[in-house]
């Protein structure tokens, strides 16, 4: 349906609560990071903020592009 944002649910670890939010893939996994920091502004990040597949267990490099990760529609994530 889109080509240019995916649906991904967010487990946010400090607030346990989930989202889901669409994310662009055209973005870096640090922008999404930081943006994700601004609007959770409850969370105290220190700049060491990362995201991690709850499923694979992989942590996402912040030079990263979306779209050349394994990040895909229903995707869960973690926030930590």
């Amino acid at each position: 349906m889109y080509d240019n944002k995916i649906l991904v649910n967010i487990y946010v670890l400090s607030l346990s609560k989930n989202c889901e939010i669409f994310i662009p893939v055209n973005e870096k996994v640090g922008h999404i990071t930081k943006l994700l920091a601004n609007i959770l502004d409850s969370i105290n990040t220190s700049g060491n903020s990362i995201i991690m597949n709850a499923d694979t267990g992989v942590c996402y490099k912040n030079n990263d592009l979306i779209r050349n990760t394994d990040i895909k529609n229903g995707c869960k994530l973690v926030f930590l």
